[in-house]
């Protein structure tokens, strides 16, 4: 862990211990092969991966990860009955109707969300609710992992991204890129090579106080011979810091930090976007931003834990989007979290585990100024056992954005989610 990590709330919830606990077991095996080769860390609550394969100019999805099980119900907030029911349910940390955001006349948004929506006042911002796992799952991990490698009962563990990847038969380690952590999330677990850095500019050789020249020459020679599966991996992570040269040497001047608030999106955010600037075939981008996790202290709509997570969020994507300069025209971002929080409150102020959520989409292609989806309610006998119902997979919310922004893929449903038909939610154009 580097000395500035920023330093994350303890709700105490003993799962998400034991999923920070049970990554790093499961997924420590994939990060040791590229170890070697790249410098890498973690990068506080966030770090991003990033998978290559399209042509340059080709459009970017960014899968953002809210890492904790956020609360849907207090980041789209429903209006008029439903917003009675949440306040006879949430006594005092429901969101007043009167502070909501947006013209959707069935939801509106968080205020802390203010600094987007010049977005979806342009229709490039908008939301799906009552979103989720087929089943209802309260672990962290297991909820993580299910939604992650999107294919119930298979033993395989191929993440969906991953999945996708591998349509590609030219698959290299730029196809799946991690910076922020050499860790990988599920998505991207697979047969298809991975590599990670903590930030662009570890996505090289590291610097052995010699001629770059000359140690690549090395390397390439000690290597070039070995037909093993770490030689083959070698002489892939060698071309792959080639790729990346151009990139590598011009970070300081690349990666524009001063343009994004502080926080854990900070480092991230501007790294991918000077990835995506850089135009290398970019196709997918998975960003990790935890601390979601409120089981107390959640707090009103214009201070506590949710307020100050919202801020940091939108200010994030707002400068992250404007960093992309016309980049920004190919990008689109689409939200997850492993499940959504209770609909009543708990005696600490805060929500506990729960099902049903909602998922922002911004940027390109998105049908944004609206809440898509259909609507279960929250009346008493519409919920599943105290829960928000969910109405919709959320895999059916990801095809849609896949499949439109890679219509190349959009004959592969089968692959990329085997045994599911995603149902139309008309959150892209």
């Amino acid at each position: 862990m580097p000395t500035h990590e920023t330093p994350r709330r303890h709700c105490g919830c003993p799962d998400y211990g034991r999923l920070r606990l049970s990554r790093r077991r499961l997924l420590g095996a994939a990060a040791a092969g590229t170890a070697g080769m790249v410098g890498a860390q973690m990068l506080g609550d966030a770090f991003v991966q990033v998978a290559y394969g399209g042509e340059p100019g080709g459009n970017v999805v960014v899968v953002l990860s809210m890492r904790g099980g956020a609360d849907g119900l207090s980041i789209v907030v429903p209006r008029g009955v439903d917003h009675d029911h949440l306040v006879s349910y949430r006594p005092t940390i429901a969101v007043p109707e009167s502070t909501l955001l947006g013209a959707d006349p069935r939801f509106g948004l968080h205020p802390a969300l203010g600094e987007l929506m010049p977005m979806w006042n342009a229709g490039r911002f908008g939301a799906v609710h009552a979103v989720g796992l087929p089943a209802p799952n309260r672990s962290h991990f297991e909820a993580m992992e299910a939604i992650e490698d999107a294919d119930a009962g298979s033993l395989a563990r191929i993440g969906w991204i991953n999945r996708m990847i591998g349509l590609d038969a030219a698959a290299t380690p730029l196809d799946a890129v991690a910076l922020g952590s050499s860790l990988l999330p599920t998505s991207l677990v697979g047969p298809s090579a991975a590599l990670g850095a903590y930030e662009v500019s570890d996505l090289s050789l590291a610097d052995l106080n010699t001629d770059a020249d000359v140690r690549r020459g090395s390397v390439d020679t000690m290597w070039a011979g070995d037909s093993s599966v770490l030689g083959a991996g070698v002489r892939l992570a060698m071309r792959s810091t080639t790729a990346l040269a151009p990139l590598v040497a011009s970070a300081d001047t690349e990666v524009h930090l001063s343009a994004y608030p502080e926080g854990p999106l900070q480092e991230v955010l501007a790294n991918t976007a000077a990835l995506i600037r850089a135009d290398l075939g970019t196709r997918v981008v998975t960003v990790d931003h935890g601390d979601w996790d409120m089981h107390e202290g959640l707090g009103a709509s214009d201070n506590g834990w949710m307020h100050d997570q919202l801020t940091h969020f939108a200010g994030s994507l707002k400068s992250f989007f404007a960093d992309l300069g016309p980049a920004a025209s190919r990008v689109t971002v689409v939200t997850i979290s492993e499940f959504g929080r209770r609909v009543e409150e708990n005696g600490d102020g805060g929500i506990d585990h729960g099902y049903g959520n909602a998922m922002l989409l911004l940027g390109a292609g998105v049908a944004g100024g609206a809440v898509h989806g259909r609507w279960p309610g929250l009346a008493e006998a519409d919920l599943e056992d105290g829960d928000l119902a969910v109405a919709q997979d959320y895999r059916s919310v990801l095809w849609e954005v896949m499949s439109k922004r890679f219509p190349s893929v959009s004959g592969s449903r089968a692959t990329v989610f085997p045994g599911f038909t995603p149902e139309s939610i008309g959150s892209m154009t």
